[in-house]
């Protein structure tokens, strides 16, 4: 009898000692979260941290002086960006690495930009980008709302989830048909080749 409670202080004091050593790590979720609260599976942790590896590795890739100023997490596939960069352009390539990275389901770019401001080149900017939302909007084949549209110096950036490839072809050719775009680059992934399959 003795014995067997002995096992089992024995085995409380083992498994406390195991929660401890896990509130003191730092997660995703910031420092004091204990593991063991994620949601997320292992499976999902596990992919979550080759993607933020990967593009980590890319933009790292695309500009050394990133290593140092720019931030990338991964929460379930979707990609969150912070930091500082020179220029729009550097902000609008870093988001076209993130859509490009297996498995993402969403980006999120709160990246800052220390570039001086230029009104007339940026109203001309706004109104590309307005007019290809509001193309998109009235296109009944396309779902609008899964496309994120950006401008610089009349370029078009468009990320997004496509539901066929047809779709994709769609909207490409709705910002190819408006006025003043130079060019388009466009990340747009189909749902079918998604590693995480949308909710």
């Amino acid at each position: 009898m003795n014995f067997k409670i002995i096992n089992i202080i024995l085995a409380c004091f083992i498994l406390s000692g195991c929660v401890a050593a896990g509130v003191a790590t730092t997660s995703i979720f910031g420092k004091g979260v204990t593991v063991a609260i994620d949601p997320r599976t292992v499976g999902t942790q596990i992919d979550d941290e080759i993607m933020q590896k990967d593009l980590s590795t890319k933009i790292l890739l695309k500009d050394k002086n990133h290593i140092f100023k720019v931030k990338t997490e991964v929460l379930d596939g979707r990609i969150f960006i912070t930091g500082t960069v020179d220029n729009p352009e550097d902000k609008l390539q870093i988001t076209k690495l993130a859509w490009e990275t297996d498995g993402a389901r969403s980006v999120r770019n709160d990246l800052r930009i220390k570039e001086e401001f230029n009104f007339q080149q940026s109203a001309k900017d706004v109104l590309i980008t307005s007019q290809l939302r509001s193309a998109l909007i009235f296109n009944k084949e396309i779902k609008a709302i899964n496309y994120q549209i950006d401008t610089y110096k009349k370029k078009v950036f468009i990320y997004g989830i496509s539901e066929s490839a047809e779709e994709k072809d769609l909207v490409i050719k709705e910002a190819e048909t408006i006025l003043d775009v130079e060019e388009v680059i466009a990340s747009i992934l189909l749902v079918e080749d998604l590693r995480i399959q949308k909710n």
